[in-house]
């Protein structure tokens, strides 16, 4: 697999540099997803502008933080999963919710339960979710927008998930305590 470089402020295209900054002042750090976006300012760019617009949505950030972490599992990116666990810690997301996720377990609220197999089977179905799973989601609730903002998320997820797997990115020490395997 080909080598990535995980660029900082000094080393970044200049067409990176702004977004790297902006990422820093935000997290206190560069983590290493977007050290290694970094290669590609158009992607950084990309991933950042959805992951604003996703923060915008009608959904709660307990739920876009479900929706990241389900399809970060649905992906099998374990870089994404253990950072995810985090963030969802920090919006407030259940414990039991948390862990149900990442270890392919049952979600016992039933409109979180929804949310989570519409996203994975978007991710894993390619954007044709069964019409169980739909009407489920509606069922709890949720409204077309809702739909479409699940697939914004798939989106961003699959920016990030895939750049991971090709990258091979290496788990900052920041994300340690939430590291995730596959089958786990």
């Amino acid at each position: 697999m080909t080598e990535f470089t995980l660029h900082d402020l000094s080393t970044s295209p200049n067409a990176a540099r702004a977004d790297l900054e902006a990422v820093e002042k935000k997290y206190g750090f560069i983590p290493n997803l977007m050290a290694i976006m970094a290669e590609a300012p158009p992607l950084l760019k990309g991933y950042l502008a959805l992951s604003q617009l996703l923060e915008q949505t009608t959904l709660s950030a307990q739920e876009r933080n479900l929706l990241l972490l389900a399809i970060s599992v649905a992906n099998g990116c374990d870089y994404c999963v253990a950072a995810h666990t985090l963030s969802s810690k920090g919006a407030k997301l259940p414990a039991d919710v948390i862990e149900a996720v990442r270890n392919d377990r049952p979600i016992s609220n039933s409109r979180l339960k929804a949310l989570r197999a519409l996203a994975q089977s978007v991710a894993n179905d390619r954007g044709r979710p069964a019409e169980e799973t739909v009407r489920e989601f509606y069922d709890s609730g949720y409204t077309k927008a809702n739909l479409l903002e699940v697939i914004l998320a798939v989106g961003m997820k699959t920016l990030s998930n895939y750049t991971n797997h090709v990258a091979d990115t290496p788990l900052d020490s920041a994300f340690r305590t939430a590291a995730w395997q596959k089958g786990d």
